[in-house]
């Protein structure tokens, strides 16, 4: 165990959690909503750090993250837990634990955990698979050490991180793709159990920080797959972060308490990487459906293609320094 940053405590052994945007209040012997930060005797505990469930390598663009040095390779680690419990969760068998039962998983420190990037021939770290903002603890000293290593942090979030936490690891934290689940308060409250509300500030505050910005939507036939609610989104990507940041669109696939419905259409997916490009967004992704040429990467400016992807493999890259060959343009991202 070790004790938890962003508490308050309060009468009765209570404690207040301040690292998301939940701020549960947790009595004395319980667990915060995430099932994995613990009250005991009025000290607030962060059950999971150096306690990984799952380690491995994977391209930057499984994040996904297409415009973070595309090609390298990303050492991705994660603990068990989560502070949302959407019903359409896909690493369910890890983010959604018996909140009664011991933690379990392999120990690692950060020190270790930034040897073996290197060792890997990675490019960064990322914080994945589960929620990191619940194993924050962990993922802020790995990433510090990270970053003195000169390798890259990226979070892969649903953006519930509380102000004070965000701005403690944004020094450290170079990229992030964002699950924007959907537009509307019924969908975050009757699937996600969260508020729509605070992701979209947190997304902004995101931005506020300088950290490197993708959003991915899956997309969820009858559920957020209206036009109204995908326009919603690509309005607010463009009005509160810039025609540049991407926007992943994904095909979702029953799984987990949504099993009696079908995967997304590919047509579905194509009306809506339309909707984004036609309210101004430069680069819009659709996920999930390798071959379908809605992976590739195309000059804003010029319309050349820049990067040819088949699913997770790029299959040939063109971007120059940052730019378009043909025309000049600038494209946007890291290491380009």
């Amino acid at each position: 165990m070790k004790e938890a940053m962003f508490y308050e405590r309060e009468g009765d052994h209570q404690v207040r959690c301040g690292l998301c945007r939940f701020r549960c209040l947790i009595s004395d012997g319980a667990r915060g909503v995430c099932a994995v930060r613990e009250n005991r005797g009025g000290t607030l505990y962060s059950l999971v750090y150096g306690k990984l469930c799952a380690e491995h390598v994977d391209p930057i663009e499984k994040k996904p993250l297409f415009h973070v040095m595309p090609g390298s390779r990303s050492y991705s680690i994660a603990t068990v837990g989560c502070n949302f419990h959407c019903q359409h969760c896909q690493n369910f068998t890890i983010s959604q634990v018996d909140r009664n039962a011991p933690v379990q998983g392999k120990e690692q420190t950060p020190g270790e955990i930034v040897q073996r990037a290197i060792a890997s021939d990675c490019r960064s770290i990322s914080y994945t698979y589960t929620e990191p903002t619940i194993f924050y603890e962990f993922a802020y000293d790995t990433a510090r050490l990270a970053h003195e290593a000169g390798l890259k942090n990226v979070f892969v979030t649903n953006g519930y991180i509380t102000r004070e936490a965000l701005a403690t690891i944004a020094p450290f934290l170079d990229a992030a793709n964002i699950d924007l689940k959907g537009f509307s308060k019924g969908f975050y409250r009757d699937i996600v159990r969260a508020r729509l509300s605070e992701v979209l500030d947190s997304i902004i505050e995101y931005r506020k920080q300088g950290i490197w910005l993708e959003l991915t939507t899956l997309v969820i036939p009858g559920l957020n797959d209206s036009d109204s609610e995908l326009q919603g989104i690509a309005e607010f990507i463009v009005t509160n972060l810039g025609v540049d940041t991407p926007w992943h669109v994904s095909q979702f696939y029953p799984t987990y308490k949504l099993t009696d419905l079908p995967r997304t259409p590919v047509a579905t997916l194509r009306r809506a990487r339309d909707i984004g490009l036609a309210a101004g967004l430069r680069y819009v992704y659709e996920g999930n459906v390798p071959g379908e040429g809605g992976e590739n990467t195309y000059c804003p400016s010029c319309s050349a293609l820049l990067i040819k992807r088949y699913g997770y493999v790029i299959e040939n890259a063109r971007i120059s320094n940052g730019a378009c060959p043909d025309c000049g343009a600038a494209i946007a991202g890291i290491g380009l």
